[in-house]
């Protein structure tokens, strides 16, 4: 009987816990696959304990260029829609103009079409404005579809501003540029970054539209396709490990200074 009330209250706690488990159990396998020493080509049985493939991270031809590749292509196209989106998002909310429902329902377009759709209405677009497949379609094609979830994130963060601080601002003569850096940048802060951090992710995952628009560039996802066809590395593991570990690290960061700011306020 007090299992069973144990168990009810925490019920919630339990099926979230066991929800994460199951959410990080694949970062799991790839993190004890990394250390895997395979006697064939393919990296799916656990064979032997090794630190070869940590040792040489680099081992494999071509991995490092196509993950250098994808970061540029990442850090481009996070700059590039969080720029564009941030501008948006703040026209949208601030001003009335007209086809502003257009837009706004424009905007999300792209995150509601199916991404083969989109790849190849850029590839027709591009073959048709004779551009050569690469480095360039690609990140153009990158920051197209990373622009809507910057824009709808900082959208969302601008909406829940309180007007009332800026003009507080304008009443203690701070001029227009004082009172967007120091008043209104701060605060849309959190929303940028939030977009920007899913642009760079969603950038540096493609696979589909990036497939159809890279010409002969190889990027790292598709650079772990074409692995998986012949036999996947261990060094793929590594590379996945690694990502996953600096992104964990980043989280626990970002909580400690908000923990840390947050005592201080008090």
């Amino acid at each position: 009987m007090a299992f069973v009330k144990w168990l009810k209250r925490n019920l919630v706690v339990i099926a979230g816990l066991l929800t994460l488990g199951y959410l990080l159990l694949p970062n799991v396998v790839v993190t004890v696959f990394s250390f895997n020493k395979p006697k064939g080509r393919f990296n799916y049985e656990w064979q032997q304990f090794s630190l070869d493939a940590w040792k040489q991270p680099c081992g494999v031809a071509g991995m490092c260029g196509s993950l250098s590749l994808s970061l540029q292509i990442a850090i481009w196209a996070t700059i590039g829609a969080t720029v564009l989106g941030t501008m948006i998002a703040f026209a949208l909310v601030r001003y009335r103009f007209r086809a502003r429902g257009a837009v706004n329902s424009l905007i999300f377009l792209p995150m509601a079409m199916p991404e083969v759709v989109m790849a190849a209405s850029l590839l027709t677009l591009f073959l048709n404005m004779g551009a050569q497949l690469g480095f360039y379609t690609i990140l153009i094609a990158h920051i197209m579809f990373c622009l809507s979830f910057v824009v709808t994130a900082v959208k969302a963060r601008v909406m829940s501003m309180d007007p009332r601080l800026e003009q507080a601002a304008q009443d203690l003569y701070a001029g227009p540029a004082q009172t967007f850096l120091r008043v209104t940048l701060p605060i849309a802060a959190p929303g940028i970054a939030a977009g920007a951090l899913l642009a760079f992710a969603l950038s540096f995952d493609d696979f589909i539209i990036t497939n159809f628009n890279a010409g002969s560039t190889v990027t790292f996802p598709m650079f772990v396709w074409g692995s998986a066809q012949r036999g996947t590395p261990v060094q793929i593991n590594v590379i996945g490990t690694t990502m996953f570990l600096v992104a964990v690290l980043l989280v626990l960061t970002s909580m400690v200074v908000g923990n840390r700011r947050n005592r201080q306020k008090a």
